[in-house]
């Protein structure tokens, strides 16, 4: 092994990490830098205690570790070892230990000086997997306050160098090291719209497997496809050993699928994006590649965790094709064009900004952090998502009013899960059922425990009678979650093993209550607000309540995966805590209905109306109403008014500032907004001091008497304001024209029946103007009326020629 690239720069490396505490390592697969880089650093006089290499998943950390041992011609164990969440090798010899990133993150938390480390090694740091990110932000600042000999490197076969430098240090030398230079043959097959994506993914394996002559990798985006293949490769090349390689499959089955057959037979491995990078799959000289990807993103709204499909990534497909020119020549076919390839995103997202922030805030807050902003990260957290994260923390009990970590808290993250399953286990503990509960959390978080289906408790039954070693390794470690639950829980007096399941799930996962909508279970509504779907052929559409583990799909389709039934009693007996009894106010056309209403959240239990609900808030909503649409309530004479005189006090603006005081009142004991205008008024000027009033009434009173004694009520909103509409005949006897302070009136004459005749704004000179036109017509039309020739000097009167000679003098 010592031709490997990384050989070359070893001695580079040795003296960077001599001369400085950190360090980033440039390796393209196949250099040898996952198994060759720690055992190499163990003689350096600043290593005297252990050495930790990180991996981002379970299967990597074990074949490193398994590989590194073999090199040393050990067992895993001795001098390199390795700890997961579902396994372990390792004792008091152990010099090197491979972790997966979240183990890296529990140990800095529980012992931040991290006692006998001597260095950590961040390989594949180019996934950028959440645990990743936190894990290098927290070793940095304990390298900066409490070890600063703790020696840091980042490796990967991608990553930007600069970026991680400048995350390490001015000083962080970049070393590169060359790759393994075999050549590597592109092929591209093209996507195929009329064939099942399965058949052409089979398809294209039987092509490679003719026309190559070493063993197929082929990358498939899930466990089900995988299956899907693995089925159609079974009837078209029956004799090939075809070995599935992904995080489900029992560690034998992926030692398998890792190293050569012992009896020498090619191999087809199909295998998820666990291969894409840290694994050498020993012989393997041809990739077909589907060009897809699932991921794993976080649905805000439902609070859980789902898997996206979609097309790989450049970088992920470089990588992919990579593992076919590990150990000599090879040819990576892709089922897409290549025309369609730069169309590709270049990289995968970073987990921080698509995943839940939940474990990361619970985490900073274990550590002290009080501003997250404050580590150092290569993307910090967005705002958003820890406001949410602290939201939900908030919701279990975890955080405090200030956002610090509470004592439940604490409890939650001294277990080895995310805050919602911790939050399960410990429910459960505190009702006597801590193993069932570490069950449901751990059958959520480990895809294929129990088999498939939307029925958790029917997985349970059968993870409960699987014997295979995975099954029974799963078993012992919720075991294990279970009594570390129970040594940090209270029991509750009582408490019994009775509890329903579903109970314990909502313990974590509170929102996710959900219940049926319609007769064939095919909607449902959470308590959280938001509808859910689930197949009408599923068993669990028969019941009544659900508590949801699991759902896929967009925010308005979201298909439940994994649930478990409640029953009304069960609802109304464990969850009693959440029901609130309240009165809700709706606005149903024109008035306010009022009604009592149980709820769990957004789920109504029960509906009835309200006798006598809360008077201020019934006003309250009232004024809501009124301030939607202020100007059908406010009577719009008065505000012209006001607005002609410059009263400023009674402006649209001043009033809807002051509705407490004008308007309130008004609603005390309504439903509805059917004041009289009058009484609106009257509470409007209330609002003047009395040289308030007198202002309004002298610069625009509301009135004009007409020399007749007739009223009239001044327009002063119109664009011709301020007008008044008058029968001519009321004028009689008025030469000045009437003024509103130093504005002329409009007057807007009419006929004896009221029809309109003319308007002026200078009444003289329409006397001995066109009177005369106005004069003749009228005494064709209306006879009886008195139409003198010189109006301005008779006597004003509306009445009738014979009527107004009759009257008394």
């Amino acid at each position: 092994m010592s031709d490997l690239p990384i050989h070359a720069v070893l001695p580079d490396l040795r003296a960077a990490l001599r001369a400085a505490t950190g360090a980033v390592l440039i390796a393209p697969p196949g250099a040898g830098k996952t198994t060759v880089v720690a055992p190499a650093l163990l003689a350096e006089p600043w290593c005297t205690g252990q050495i930790i290499v990180t991996s981002p998943r379970r299967v990597a950390a074990r074949a490193a570790a398994e590989r590194m041992a073999e090199l040393l011609g050990e067992k895993p164990g001795e001098t390199v070892g390795y700890l997961t969440r579902m396994d372990s090798r390792q004792s008091a010899r152990t010099r090197v230990l491979v972790v997966t990133e979240a183990i890296l993150v529990n140990q800095l938390l529980d012992d931040p000086e991290l006692a006998g480390v001597s260095a950590i090694l961040f390989d594949e740091a180019h996934e950028r997997h959440l645990d990743g990110d936190l894990g290098l932000a927290l070793a940095l600042e304990a390298q900066g306050v409490l070890r600063e000999d703790l020696r840091l490197l980042v490796m990967s076969a991608t990553i930007d160098g600069a970026r991680f430098a400048r995350l390490l240090g001015a000083d962080a030398p970049v070393i590169e090291s060359a790759g393994a230079a075999f050549p590597l043959e592109i092929r591209w097959l093209g996507a195929d719209a009329d064939k099942r994506f399965e058949d052409a993914m089979a398809a294209a394996i039987v092509t490679a497997w003719r026309e190559q002559a070493g063993n197929v990798l082929g990358f498939l985006p899930g466990v089900g496809e995988i299956e899907r293949v693995r089925e159609r490769l079974a009837e078209r090349l029956p004799d090939a050993l075809v070995l599935p390689l992904h995080g489900q499959v029992e560690p034998a089955g992926q030692r398998a699928a890792i190293r050569r057959d012992p009896a020498g037979r090619r191999r087809i491995v199909l295998a998820t994006a666990i291969a894409e990078t840290s694994l050498t799959l020993d012989g393997v000289s041809v990739v077909v590649d589907s060009g897809r990807a699932r991921r794993a993103e976080f649905d805000k709204a439902a609070g859980t965790t789902h898997l996206v499909t979609g097309r790989a990534s450049q970088a992920a497909a470089a990588q992919r094709a990579g593992r076919a020119a590990r150990q000599g020549p090879g040819v990576a076919y892709r089922l897409w064009e290549e025309a369609a390839h730069p169309g590709r995103p270049p990289f995968d997202p970073p987990e921080m900004l698509t995943a839940d922030l939940a474990p990361l805030v619970l985490a900073l807050a274990q550590w002290g952090a009080g501003d997250p902003a404050a580590l150092a990260w290569l993307d910090p957290p967005p705002a958003a998502a820890l406001a949410a994260a602290r939201s939900r923390l908030a919701g279990l009990g975890a955080l405090d009013g200030e956002g610090r970590i509470a004592d439940r808290g604490r409890a939650l993250a001294a277990l080895p899960l995310g805050p919602a399953h911790a939050a399960m286990v410990l429910r459960g503990a505190e009702l006597g059922a801590s193993e069932i509960a570490a069950r449901i959390g751990l059958l959520l978080q480990e895809r294929g425990l129990g088999g498939r289906g939307e029925d958790i408790a029917h997985r349970l039954q059968r993870w409960s009678a699987d014997r295979s070693p995975r099954a029974e390794a799963s078993r012992k470690l919720a075991a294990g979650w279970a009594r570390k639950a129970e040594r940090l829980a209270e029991r509750e007096p009582g408490a019994r093993a009775a509890v329903p399941p579903a109970v314990l799930l909502l313990a974590g996962l509170p929102d996710n209550l959900a219940r049926r909508r319609d007769a064939s279970g095919e909607h449902w509504l959470s308590a959280g607000g938001r509808g859910y779907l689930l197949d009408p052929a599923s068993p669990l559409a028969r019941a009544e309540w659900l508590a949801i583990g699991d759902a896929q799909g967009a925010a308005k389709g979201a298909r439940i995966t994994a649930a478990l039934p409640l029953d009304t009693a069960e609802v109304e007996r464990w969850l009693a805590d959440r029901i609130e009894r309240r009165s809700v106010l709706n606005w149903t056309g024109n008035r306010i209905e009022a009604r009592l209403e149980r709820r769990i959240g957004a789920i109504t239990l029960a509906s009835g109306p309200d006798p006598a609900p809360d008077p201020d808030a019934v006003s309250a909503l009232l004024v809501d109403k009124a301030l939607e649409n202020l100007s059908t309530i406010v009577p719009q004479a008065l505000l012209a008014r006001a607005r002609f005189a410059g009263i400023e006090a009674l402006c649209e603006e001043s009033l809807r500032a002051s509705t407490a005081l004008w308007l309130r009142p008004l609603l005390d004991g309504r439903r509805d907004l059917d004041v009289p205008g009058s009484r609106v008024a009257d509470a409007i000027l209330g609002l003047l001091d009395w040289h308030q009033r007198q202002r309004l009434d002298t610069l625009a009173p509301r009135e004009f008497v007409s020399p007749a004694g007739t009223r009239h009520a001044i327009d002063y909103a119109g664009d011709d304001a301020p007008s008044v509409e008058v029968r001519v005949q009321a004028l009689f006897g008025l030469d000045a024209h009437p003024m509103i302070g130093a504005t002329p009136l409009l007057l807007k004459l009419t006929s004896p029946a009221g029809r309109p005749l003319q308007s002026t704004r200078d009444l003289s000179g329409f006397w001995r103007g066109s009177w005369k036109d106005v004069q003749r017509d009228m005494k064709g039309r209306y006879p009886r009326h008195r139409w003198p020739d010189a109006p301005w000097t008779e006597k004003p009167s509306l009445k009738t020629k014979n009527a107004f000679q009759r009257a008394p003098s």
